[in-house]
């Protein structure tokens, strides 16, 4: 299948994404798309400092993040570590907000691979709803291709019913062939989700790196019937740029797309900067400064 992959024409998509990014929108429309935004949002934290207590306060933000406001939606889904995820499953029963793990060696995607999926079985098993694991890059970059894909095979099986979302760490894939090459390969191997970066690296979400991945989504739906969500992560950190992102959905995968189930923005920050640009669309005026929590 990677052999299979059409080469992409990386000028003419630098193009396409610039272009799309600069599409104006009026005001209804963009308080719709601030509000998905929200209802897309993936609030994570994933610091050695993180805490139980850290984690209580982003569930009670993640369920209701403008307090003075109840109809504000909530978020999709909290992201943390592994050993943090019965604390989360206990703060967000029955409020509808995913709890989300990396698991499978997170960041790099390496170590023995019965451990990395034990970790995977491990997080499904404390009733994590969804598993974000690594692409192995070592692998797939060393034109290993078959067992990278065995590897997302096998991750795919330990994460049984679980949302199972493939990172490529698409900053260090090196061009826009690699990263159309490991969004199809992920999404042959079970892939629900194919997400760009970690965050834990210099290169994170582009809007080209994002356009060629959701074209390969598209592509994959065409040829297999099956539609894979696309998770944007690392560096969205304002409104604007939340709004960039859906205006690239709507227009390369449709309707079908805009929404949690297809789409996600990873953001530890953009929270906050949405909250302000939508109360800023709906009252005229931006609110001060402590408003909003700091995450």
């Amino acid at each position: 299948m990677v052999a299979r992959a059409t080469a992409v024409d990386a000028v003419g998509l630098e193009g396409r994404a610039a272009a799309l990014a600069t599409r104006s929108i009026k005001r209804d429309a963009k308080i719709w798309g601030l509000e998905l935004a929200i209802r897309c949002m993936d609030l994570t934290t994933l610091e050695g400092t993180d805490t139980t207590g850290k984690i209580v306060a982003m569930c009670a933000k993640a369920v209701r993040p403008d307090p003075m406001r109840p109809d504000v939606p909530s978020v999709a889904a909290v992201c943390l570590y592994p050993q943090l995820v019965p604390v989360a499953v206990e703060q967000l029963r029955g409020t509808g907000v995913a709890v989300a793990s990396v698991a499978g060696g997170f960041p790099s995607g390496l170590g023995p691979l019965d451990a990395r999926l034990q970790e995977i079985r491990d997080v499904a098993a404390a009733g994590a709803d969804e598993v974000d694991i690594v692409l192995n890059r070592s692998l797939f970059l060393g034109g290993r291709y078959a067992e990278a894909f065995e590897e997302l095979v096998a991750a795919r099986e330990a994460a049984v019913s679980t949302r199972l979302k493939v990172i490529l760490e698409t900053g260090e894939l090196g061009s826009y062939d690699r990263v159309r090459q490991a969004s199809m390969l992920s999404m042959a191997a079970g892939a629900d989700f194919i997400k760009t970066s970690t965050g834990k690296i210099g290169v994170n979400a582009t809007l080209p790196t994002a356009l060629c991945m959701m074209e390969a989504a598209r592509d994959f739906h065409d040829q297999a019937g099956r539609k894979v969500g696309i998770k944007v992560a690392g560096g969205v950190r304002r409104a604007k740029q939340s709004l960039q992102y859906l205006v690239l959905v709507h227009e390369t995968l449709g309707p079908d797309w805009m929404t949690p189930e297809r789409f996600r923005i990873g953001a530890s920050s953009l929270l906050n900067d949405v909250l302000m640009q939508l109360e800023k669309e709906r009252t005229g005026h931006y609110s001060g400064p402590d408003y909003f929590t700091i995450d």
